[in-house]
C-alpha cells in the first residue's frame, strides 16, 4: 500500500530515507530550510517543503511523519531550541496519524561499559543527552522513537579530520563506541515506518573500543597513529539494539566498524 511520509529534516540520514520510500513507490514530501534545495528535491522526485522549526507554518496531511531534524552548528542556533522547541512546533502543526522520531542513545548515562537495553534508565550526564531526552518527553505514547548510536557513512567518517591534522581524539582510548551506518539506519527508519511500535536502539550491536575504531580509521586514511585526551566522568556502555532486529527485520548490511568503514572509505575514494 503506498503511503504519503514526510520528512522533517532531510539531511544526512533523513535524505536517504526519503530516497529509500521513493524508491519503493510511496508519496514523499521532505523539508528544507534553504531555498537552493528545492530544485535538488525536486531532482531526486521528493516534493519539497520550505519549513522551518522554529518559524513554523503548516505542512501537508501525510500517512507518516517522519523528524529527523539535526543541529546545524553553523546557524548559531541553541540546541534545545532546535530539539526541544522546534520539535514542539514540528507536533503542534503535525497532519499525520503516525510519528517517527529520531533520538539518541545519548540519552544514555551509564559508564561503567555495560550493556543497555530499551529498558535501561535514561539518566544523561551530559546537557546535550539532557536535551535529547527532554524531547522525547513531548511525544506521545503512540509515537515510534529510534534511539540511534553514532551514524557514520559516505561524507562522514567520525574524526577524520582530526586524524589527519594530528588532533587528539577526545575520550577514553579504553572506552566503548556504538555506531551504526547511515545505510542501515534508514532501513530502520523504513522498518519502523511500516511496523515500529514503542522504543527502539539503532545500532549495529557490535560495540568497538575508541582506540581500535580510531586506530583502522587511521590506517585506512593514512593519518598518523592516533592519540586520545580522556574526559571526566563520560558515558561508557555498550548498546543492545537486538529489539531492532526482533520487531523490525533489521539486520545490518555493516555488521561491524571495519566493513562500515571500508565501504564508505572505497565510496568516498571512488567519488573524488
Amino acid at each position: 500500500m503506498v503511503k504519503s511520509v514526510l520528512v522533517v529534516g532531510c539531511g544526512y540520514l533523513g535524505l536517504r530515507v526519503a530516497t529509500l520510500l521513493h524508491a519503493r513507490g510511496d508519496r514523499v514530501f521532505a523539508t528544507t530550510r534553504k531555498q537552493q534545495r528545492l530544485v535538488e528535491l525536486r531532482r531526486l522526485n521528493i516534493e519539497p517543503v520550505l519549513f522551518d522549526v522554529l518559524t513554523p507554518t503548516t505542512l501537508p496531511q501525510t500517512d507518516v511523519v517522519v523528524h529527523a531534524v539535526g543541529l546545524d552548528r553553523s546557524a548559531g542556533v541553541p540546541m534545545r531550541t532546535v530539539y526541544v522547541d522546534g520539535l514542539r512546533n514540528v507536533l503542534a502543526c503535525r497532519n499525520a496519524p503516525r510519528f517517527v522520531h529520531v533520538s539518541s542513545t545519548s540519552v544514555y548515562g551509564q559508564s561503567d561499559g555495560e550493556w543497555i537495553d530499551e529498558q535501561a534508565p535514561t539518566e544523561p550526564r551530559d546537557e546535550s543527552g539532557r536535551i535529547v531526552r527532554e524531547a522525547e518527553t513531548l511525544l506521545t505514547t503512540d509515537a515510534v522513537v529510534l534511539r540511534f548510536a553514532g551514524i557514520y557513512g559516505p561524507g562522514r567518517l567520525i574524526g577524520a579530520v582530526g586524524l589527519r591534522a594530528g588532533k587528539p581524539i577526545a575520550g577514553d582510548p579504553n572506552g566503548w563506541l556504538n555506531l551504526i551506518h547511515v545505510a542501515d539506519g534508514a532501513n530502520a527508519v523504513v522498518a519502523a515506518i511500516d511496523r515500529g511500535q514503542g522504543v527502539y536502539n539503532v545500532a549495529d550491536g557490535s560495540p568497538v573500543l575508541r582506540c581500535d575504531f580510531y586506530s583502522y580509521l587511521a590506517e585506512l586514511i593514512g593519518a598518523g597513529f592516533p592519540t586520545f585526551s580522556p574526559i571526566g566522568d563520560a558515558p561508557n556502555r555498550r548498546i543492545n539494539a537486538r529489539r531492532m532486529g526482533e520487531d523490525l527485520g533489521i539486520i545490518p548490511c555493516f555488521a561491524d566498524y571495519r566493513a562500515g568503514l571500508l565501504a564508505a572509505y572505497h565510496e568516498e575514494y571512488e567519488r573524488s
